[in-house]
């Protein structure tokens, strides 16, 4: 961020104003079941190979994992996505919105059935892009029950560009905006609720890359940001306990996008678009961690897995690491 956004941006809300005491694990079911669903997405981006992310992370062991630790599993397959080849872009500024709006309507309606089946969504990207129709199935599910969600988005760029701030028209730049309700109507009233999630519920951790104009759009939002600066000068612990009191705040749990370039290249070399600087191992599981101990993770989504650019899948592995970590693994 600009270098007037010192740590006082992310201290706008203050540590006496956030309800710290420990959340209450009896709030939502015990987590018995995961179901996962692929979402083989590419469209939201401007380099091949994210599609394939599905299908490495099964290949590294996800379900075999998740038996392990006592959980059910169910691999409900993929949603379908059409071909970039087969299509050309109508509008430049939010290259193929309809091709994703339309798989992301499919994906809220199969995520929203995983809930009421009573099981823990966990969505496997795929560009992040596909976040819009997970938070969009989240959101109207509680909606209905006159519950709201917060959103913690995990990620190394702010994804808060709309298509008159962004210099791509790659809606994987623009999701976390559009859960807000800024951005086209086509993907912003996905959900029975407008907006998917209120700013006040939303923080965005591990930000180290931002568009110029996405810069304005953040503030223009109001939407706290956690960069990691702030993440270096407060520690990861301080952070997360500051990124969850305001997703936890009057709602009934959250929902946690992950992307996988918010962690280090070091960690997860195999990413859409990986930046230097991310947060290491054990930050990166210690999101997870956190997310899981409060009790209150209603659902898990990880993205822009790119196998193209792995190590020996080396990622992939990763990845399934670290959403073991958020179903609940411990060390001891």
């Amino acid at each position: 961020m600009d270098d007037d956004s010192t740590l006082a941006w992310a201290s706008r809300v203050k540590p006496q104003e956030l309800d710290v005491r420990p959340f209450h694990p009896t709030t939502l079911p015990m987590l018995r079941k995961v179901a996962m669903i692929g979402v083989p997405m590419d469209l939201g981006g401007g380099r091949r190979g994210v599609d394939m992310g599905p299908s490495a992370m099964r290949i590294a062991g996800l379900e075999e994992g998740v038996r392990r630790m006592g959980l059910e599993f169910e691999d409900r397959g993929n949603i379908a996505v059409p071909q970039l080849e087969s299509r050309v872009p109508r509008d430049p500024k939010a290259r193929f919105q309809e091709e994703i709006a339309r798989c992301c309507r499919r994906l809220r309606s199969r995520v929203e059935r995983i809930l009421e089946d009573g099981a823990f969504p966990l969505v496997i990207g795929g560009d992040h892009s596909i976040a819009v129709g997970t938070v969009a199935a989240i959101s109207s599910h509680h909606h209905r029950r006159k519950e709201k969600v917060g959103l913690l988005w995990f990620d190394a760029h702010g994804d808060m560009n709309t298509p008159q701030s962004s210099p791509t028209g790659n809606i994987h730049g623009m999701p976390c905006a559009m859960c807000m309700g800024r951005g086209p109507e086509e993907l912003t009233h996905l959900g029975e609720r407008y907006p998917m999630v209120d700013v006040g519920n939303v923080a965005i951790v591990g930000v180290r890359d931002l568009d110029a104009n996405e810069r304005a759009e953040i503030r223009a939002a109001g939407v706290q940001v956690f960069t990691m600066r702030e993440i270096d000068l407060l520690g990861m612990t301080e952070v997360l306990r500051r990124a969850l009191a305001i997703v936890n705040l009057g709602t009934v749990g959250f929902h946690l996008s992950f992307d996988l370039d918010g962690t280090d290249p070091s960690v997860a070399p195999g990413v859409g678009t990986p930046v230097a600087g991310g947060t290491n191992f054990r930050e990166s599981h210690l999101v997870m961690e956190q997310a899981h101990e409060t009790g209150r993770l209603l659902g898990l989504e990880v993205t822009e897995l790119n196998p193209i650019l792995d190590e020996r899948n080396k990622t992939a592995e990763a990845a399934v690491q670290l959403v073991l970590s958020a179903m609940g693994k411990r060390i001891l």
